[in-house]
């Protein structure tokens, strides 16, 4: 379910695709439910927001015509609900229901034979969560709400078992129980807990799967709630990667997004953000103060204070201090790419060193080449942009300008402060240098001159 307006949020994102840890907050229940093994997912949504482009491949939309409450929201459903045989519910702003949560819920309803589970947790302090109201023999018999006065009686507000928003239904027994539901409520809503009751009367059993975790409760209604969540999940995704075999130095300073992966005995040094969909190979040191997004880091790279979006790092290349690696840069193996480095769209070979001072874009840099301190591509004259080619084993001297299209052949050196704007074959040495000129007595001429003005001014 995600078709509230999420007006608490002071935002013109929809709620539920406001992110967390990296995923699109309605991402979360959404892969929950699949890796528990469901088939068909859809997102019920209301008429004035369309989810479809931020939902993950396969997901279908539903929409709510009108916000009438959770229960209307399944109404809107019934083509999905009688073309299933179970159907579970899940809420788009409660993140963090995990998979194994969800199959333990299925786990009850199918043991149970039932055709209605709920999902509930105890909170000591309930506040306007739905209660669960039980009989003598502990069964549920319905959910008082407590969203506004006079839904819940003062007894029912005193229970802490909550309703967690999350369910299990046969499909029958929810089509029928659907139609049988009313409005009659402080708020004149359709609420998807009463159709508990009309479910018990035709004669199947109401489970309750009281789940372990009270984070399945924590739903997002706020800016607060958000951060609140997402907090939760980074703490969940350092310790599954810590107990996977990946050193945090300090996981107060670190972020993982959920879609990282990350291999066993790499090491987070502090200040390190690992975003999107990136990936980290086995012995990569990153950090510290590296942030990494959409990015592949092959195995023993390392990665000190510097910046890597959307590029590939091949095994044993070293990066920064203070690299600065954009799209489409590829580091060969045991490449290096130096302090106060910039690299876009271009392919440093194996064994390849661009160590200090360098801008390259749009180049091929071979196997082995060497760009000295302050080499630059001149990559982009205006109107387009064109590539520049530096062979296998070649030098390039420090200060020197490639004006693209340009090539620098294997084996070939630059001469330092040169302008290179034609090619270098193989084995030559390119050098553009004017003539150095040596003024003789400089110095003490320019000595003169300023004790000549400090005089002038004392005496005016």
């Amino acid at each position: 379910m995600a078709a509230g307006q999420g007006t608490r949020m002071r935002s013109s994102v929809p709620k539920v695709l406001h992110p967390v840890c990296g995923r699109p907050m309605v991402a979360w229940p959404i892969a929950a439910a699949r890796d528990a093994g469901a088939g068909r997912v859809c997102v019920i949504v209301s008429p004035d927001r369309d989810l479809g482009p931020a939902l993950p491949d396969g997901v279908e939309t539903v929409i709510q015509p009108e916000p009438d409450g959770t229960g209307g929201a399944l109404r809107s459903a019934l083509e999905v609900i009688a073309a299933s045989e179970t159907v579970l519910v899940l809420s788009g702003d409660h993140p963090l229901v995990s998979p194994e949560i969800v199959s333990e819920l299925l786990q009850t309803h199918r043991d149970a034979g039932a055709g209605a589970t709920v999902m509930t947790t105890e909170l000591e302090n309930p506040g306007s969560y739905g209660r669960i109201v039980r009989g003598e023999d502990g069964s549920v018999e319905k959910i008082a709400e407590a969203k506004e006065a006079g839904d819940a009686t003062l007894e029912e507000l005193q229970i802490r078992e909550v309703n967690a928003g999350t369910y299990a239904f046969s499909a029958v027994a929810l089509a029928d129980a659907l139609a049988r539901i009313g409005n009659d409520n402080a708020q004149g809503e359709y609420y998807l807990g009463d159709v508990l009751p009309p479910i018990r009367e035709s004669g199947s059993v109401i489970a309750a799967y009281r789940s372990p975790d009270p984070g399945v409760n924590l739903g997002v209604n706020d800016r607060v709630d958000l951060a609140r969540a997402t907090e939760e999940a980074r703490r969940r995704i350092l310790e599954a990667h810590m107990r996977a075999g990946v050193t945090v130095i300090d996981p107060a300073s670190t972020w993982i997004d959920a879609g990282v992966e990350i291999a066993p005995d790499v090491t987070l040094e502090p200040g390190t953000a690992l975003r999107g969909a990136s990936s980290v190979g086995a012995g990569s040191v990153v950090g510290p103060m590296t942030t990494v997004l959409d990015s592949r880091l092959g195995e023993g790279v390392t990665a000190p204070h510097s910046y890597l979006t959307s590029c590939a790092v091949a095994d044993g290349a070293t990066i920064g201090p203070f690299a600065y690696l954009r799209p489409e840069a590829e580091l060969g193996e045991g490449s290096k790419a130096g302090a106060f480095v910039e690299i876009k769209n271009s392919r440093i070979g194996d064994g390849a060193k661009v160590p200090h001072l360098c801008y390259v874009g749009d180049a091929e840099v071979g196997a082995g080449a060497n760009l000295g301190a302050g080499t630059v591509t001149a990559n982009y004259d205006g109107f387009h942009k064109s590539r520049t080619k530096v062979g296998k084993d070649a030098r390039v001297g420090v200060d020197t300008a490639l004006v693209a299209p340009v090539e620098v052949g294997d084996g070939a050196y630059t001469g330092a402060g040169s302008v290179i704007t034609g090619d270098v074959p193989p084995g030559a040495l390119g050098i553009t240098r004017g003539e150095q000129h040596n003024v003789e007595g400089y110095a003490e001429r320019k000595a003169r001159q300023s004790e000549n003005s400090e005089k002038d001014e004392d005496d005016s």
